[in-house]
């Protein structure tokens, strides 16, 4: 069966990558709906694909074709738009990371879904690279217990990451120049929002690597970095975990590393730079003996995977993990809530 996708949002991620990924995987998908939040952008990108195009979420919730929505949207809109795609009876849902900005709304989104029985999936692409899979494998075999993780980003300038840090108060104060980095509350945000909408590409990975958090953990440092970034590290299940990010118009080439070190190696896995198709991360492990061993790279994407596990989903009628998908969320808005509050505070203990 092909499914008729309504994407919600005519952003740059949309057209770089799920119009591609739809296309790819056409025996599955066909894009029928694009709207967009009144910007006009919907109707160039409809016209690439012959889909319908309007402004809005009613008039592509009300048309006959949607089987599946895939909301591109700012992330303050997607628990909203969740619900009201589950009302209108849709089959399946895949929403852009995050899944809500607060853990209330994960939690009413989670019990519409399972309510009405409707595919979920959370585009947190590296937690559906073929690499992660490998990575767990790997340290499953190894057996030497996890002792410290990093994440490590340096990323070019993104208009709609900036736009999510700095567009509400109290940064809206700062509109014409750099944030104001001294003021708790604006770095406070800008942590925040760093935290659920771009570290949140990894968070799912480090709840599997350091699972507890808040109950056994806490936030030890945050800060927010100039001119747009953050610095974060805090204990989980035993495991001392470094987040590291920034976005610099003069910085070096673009680097997303997730640093693995356990009581026998260390394992690296290098992403491929975000709004691409450049197949999966690679992964490299560093034994005791120094030797380095390199895994095979597949063609496959994380955008790509994440697709087809929504249509497995809508294909086999499995069990579909809500309680994870709500961990994941409970897990990354309380790491994003206890980040900020301890810049507010300062930024260590």
């Amino acid at each position: 069966m092909v499914y008729g996708v309504g994407i919600v949002g005519a952003g740059p991620g949309v057209a770089a990558l799920h119009l591609p990924t739809a296309a790819r995987l056409g025996e599955e998908f066909a894009v029928v709906h694009i709207s967009d939040g009144g910007s006009g952008r919907a109707a160039a990108l409809a016209a690439r694909v012959g889909a319908r195009h309007s402004s809005g979420v009613d008039e592509l919730l009300a048309d006959p074709r949607v089987d599946v929505v895939a909301i591109c949207s700012p992330p303050e809109q997607h628990a909203e738009q969740i619900l009201a795609a589950v009302q209108a009876g849709v089959r399946g849902i895949l929403c852009e990371k995050p899944l809500a900005m607060t853990t209330a709304d994960a939690e009413n989104v989670i019990d519409a879904c399972r309510g009405a029985g409707v595919a979920l999936i959370v585009g947190t692409n590296h937690l559906f690279d073929d690499a992660w899979g490998r990575t767990k494998h790997h340290l499953v075999a190894v057996g030497g217990p996890v002792q410290t993780v990093s994440v490590s980003m340096s990323l070019a300038p993104n208009g709609r990451y900036h736009a999510d840090v700095t567009d509400d108060p109290p940064v809206l104060a700062q509109r014409g120049g750099a944030p104001d980095l001294q003021d708790p509350a604006v770095a406070a945000q800008i942590v925040r929002r760093l935290m659920i909408g771009l570290a949140i590409h990894d968070l799912p990975l480090l709840r599997d690597l350091a699972p507890g958090f808040p109950v056994d953990g806490e936030v030890v440092y945050a800060r927010a970095i100039a001119p747009i970034g953050l610095c974060v590290g805090y204990r989980s299940g035993g495991v001392l975990v470094h987040l590291a990010a920034v976005m610099h118009q003069d910085g070096a080439d673009t680097l997303w590393r997730l640093g693995i070190s356990t009581s026998e190696d260390r394992v690296e896995v290098d992403f491929p730079p975000p709004f691409v198709h450049a197949g999966s991360a690679a992964v490299r492990v560093r034994a005791a003996n120094g030797r380095w061993t390199t895994y095979t790279r597949t063609e496959q994407d994380g955008y790509l995977q994440e697709w087809r596990a929504l249509a497995d989903l809508l294909d086999s009628g499995e069990a579909i993990e809500y309680e994870e998908i709500l961990d994941d969320a409970r897990y990354a808005i309380a790491l994003a809530d206890a980040a900020a509050e301890l810049v507010r505070e300062g930024g260590a203990r």
